[in-house]
């Protein structure tokens, strides 16, 4: 890996830590439909609007259907269900729940797609839901509904790369960041329309605007340059790191306690993901 692709891969971890961070800051203001909706259509409408302007096709009328169903699938209940637990949980924990998506992924790869789990893997996994009941115990032991929330949430994603690789293989991976983030965020506004939440005051604002632009749009560019440059294995390690910023940016900014059971239970969650990534 190359000085820039390091630097990338960096940046990459601290934006998408920071992600929980603003939705941390926005949902209790803004509400978990109007956050999630709101952060897909600009984050869908901003890479939308830079593939115009550099001549990619994202080929709508051709792959219109695999956006919108992994849109729900990758956006809109992932969204929702992080922005409730949001409500409850700290962003440390929150990052930590959305470590266990490789782990989701490697037991529906298995279930869905019949790839072998090797012992590797089942160690990992083994190991990961040992990690999620220790930070979970530590934290959330009365809010359990929002720490399912979060499980589901990481659900989601682990299953989108299966649905992804199963059945939409042959679909640019750059069409499917601007398609299902846009689809999924058009398929929300309805509701977002007929119950309009109040005006969010402009740092929220500014935290929605950053949430999009920044969380979405601008760090889907970079994922795609490190998918190009150090392949997917090379990309997904960006998981490790997430964590490690999500801390800091709670504790920074929020003021969250970051307690030696919390950071243990981390650091085992962490050891998981390698090892279901690496095998």
């Amino acid at each position: 890996m190359t000085g820039p692709d390091a630097a990338r891969l960096v940046t990459l971890a601290a934006i998408w830590g920071a992600s929980f961070l603003f939705v941390r800051i926005a949902t209790p203001v803004f509400g978990v439909l109007a956050t999630a909706d709101v952060r897909m259509l600009i984050a869908g409408g901003a890479l939308a609007a830079y593939y115009a302007v550099t001549g990619f096709d994202v080929q709508w009328r051709r792959w219109w259907r695999y956006y919108l169903a992994i849109g729900v699938l990758n956006s809109v209940l992932p969204f929702l269900l992080f922005g409730y637990a949001a409500l409850y949980l700290t962003v440390g924990l929150l990052v930590v729940l959305n470590a266990t998506s490789p782990m989701w992924g490697a037991v529906l790869s298995a279930l869905i797609l019949r790839e072998r789990l090797s012992f590797g893997r089942i160690a990992g996994l083994v190991i990961g839901v040992a990690g999620v009941a220790i930070v979970s115990g530590a934290d959330a032991s009365d809010r359990w509904l929002a720490v399912g929330a979060g499980l589901g949430g990481a659900f989601c994603y682990g299953l989108t790369g299966v649905v992804m690789r199963r059945w939409a293989s042959q679909a640019s991976s750059k069409g499917m960041a601007a398609g299902s983030l846009l689809a999924g965020g058009l398929l929300l506004a309805p509701l977002l329309v007929a119950l309009p939440p109040a005006w969010p005051g402009v740092p929220v604002a500014l935290t929605l605007l950053a949430l999009g632009l920044v969380c979405g749009a601008v760090a889907y560019v970079l994922y795609f340059r490190l998918f190009a440059d150090i392949g997917a294995t090379g990309a997904l390690t960006v998981t490790y790191l997430i964590p490690i910023f999500g801390f800091a940016w709670g504790a920074l900014f929020l003021g969250e306690a970051i307690t030696p059971t919390m950071l243990g239970g981390a650091l085992v969650v962490i050891l998981g993901t390698v090892l279901v990534l690496r095998n």
